[in-house]
């Protein structure tokens, strides 16, 4: 979070849903100062354009990337990718949660020291970003891979008790690939812990948004208008009606956001003059983009025109709040641009078209696999590092979600 100097707007910060929607909402200058005293550097045109851009740029590659790997998971036979489902109830409650996680850490900032809170937190995005990444990386592992040196399985195994009583605390499954995965995580993991810097924060950033758009689903598009609009009001009133956004914003020390130098042409890599753009503007809007490609294939017609069209949506409302960012010198929150065009565009195409009501009534779980497993408590996990991240974002940083069989629909 930054002051308002050439039109900043309030970093929206997230990293899984309710984090998301803890910072969920803005795009920001953050200006730090030259030197001791209170002159602060000035970004030229130049700067400013390309540190826009890059962010436009990188929030498009997690949603577009992410929008298609939603389909081959959904569609997915193994356990350990299947994707949680968000239903209507969860949509609607999922403000709320927000609102209460939003407030409780601003009270937690105001009465414990911020350096101890944040210690806290690096480390835990540490664990999740390690994991996070390699999720992301390993399907470019499995077609890198060598051929000639061998997979070899391994398993990590932690029990208590013996006989009967006998249970499994920890039952970790994984490869080769998924060890050499691991291991490149864990240096820009290392980085990041150690150096701060805004490339390895951008590396965790694009993880955590990939995962949330390919494995977070909307069950149907009424699901996506009744989040989107909860949180459209959400972000206009913690943006516009208080300072407790500000407040855990500019005290939140974590990889949930993009971040991109707007001095990068004066001062090359060690640049600290950021523009930044919170992950729960990409990972909001691009759940319900990815909803829309799924729906494009469920039509079998061989086109992808919601999809696009809601891809073109977003690119358009991103572009408007930093246009409106900067006449209006004021911090703007995203959502308030991001949900009308990327609900408004794609159900305007639909009933030109004539196929609003094949819209709202696809049901993106009825291709979700019945009775698959899925976290119950933890740290009990089975599986990839996929899997594993997985369950960490769902048991750790998501409300509530319910997998929804055909028979319970």
């Amino acid at each position: 979070m930054a002051d308002v100097d050439q039109g900043s707007a309030l970093p929206s910060e997230t990293t899984s849903p309710v984090l998301d929607s803890i910072m969920n909402d803005t795009v920001a200058n953050a200006t730090d100062s030259i030197n001791a005293t209170v002159t602060k550097f000035v970004s030229t045109p130049e700067g400013t354009a390309l540190a826009y851009g890059s962010l436009v740029f990188m929030a498009l590659l997690p949603i577009f990337f992410g929008a298609l790997r939603s389909v081959s998971c959904s569609k997915s036979k193994n356990s350990s990718d299947m994707p949680e489902t968000i239903t209507s109830r969860d949509a609607a409650r999922f403000p709320i949660i927000a609102s209460c996680t939003l407030f409780g850490l601003y009270l937690f900032f105001k009465v414990f020291s911020q350096e101890y809170i944040n210690l806290l937190l690096s480390m835990y995005f540490f664990v999740l970003g390690i994991l996070a990444l390699s999720h992301t990386i390993s399907p470019f592992m499995n077609r890198a891979f060598p051929t000639t040196l061998p997979n070899k399985q391994y398993q990590l195994l932690f029990t208590q008790d013996t006989g009967e009583n006998k249970e499994e605390i920890v039952n970790y499954e994984f490869d080769t690939k998924d060890l050499v995965c691991l291991c490149m995580s864990s240096v820009v993991g290392v980085w990041y812990i150690v150096k701060k810097h805004w490339i390895a924060n951008n590396l965790f950033g694009l993880a955590f948004a990939l995962n949330g758009v390919e494995l977070l689903h909307l069950n149907n598009v009424s699901t996506g208008c009744i989040l989107l609009g909860g949180l459209f009001v959400y972000d206009v009133f913690w943006v516009f009606g208080t300072n407790v956004m500000v407040t855990v914003a500019k005290s939140f020390e974590a990889p949930i956001k993009l971040v991109f130098p707007q001095d990068l042409l004066e001062r090359g890599l060690g640049a600290s003059n950021f523009a930044m753009l919170g992950l729960g503007d990409i990972v909001i809007p691009g759940i319900f983009i990815a909803l829309l490609l799924r729906f494009d294939v469920s039509l079998k017609k061989n086109t992808r025109t919601y999809f696009y069209t809601s891809f073109l949506a977003y690119i358009f409302g991103l572009g408007l709040t930093i246009f409106v960012m900067h006449t209006f010198k004021h911090a703007q929150p995203a959502l308030l641009y991001l949900v009308p065009a990327c609900i408004g565009f794609p159900v305007l195409v639909a009933l030109l078209k004539g196929e609003l009501t094949e819209m709202f009534s696809y049901e993106s779980s009825d291709e979700i696999l019945p009775h698959t497993p899925r976290l119950t408590h933890f740290p009990t996990v089975s599986g990839s590092p996929a899997s594993l991240a997985n369950s960490m974002q769902q048991s750790s940083c998501s409300p509530r979600r319910r997998r929804h069989t055909p028979s319970s629909l």
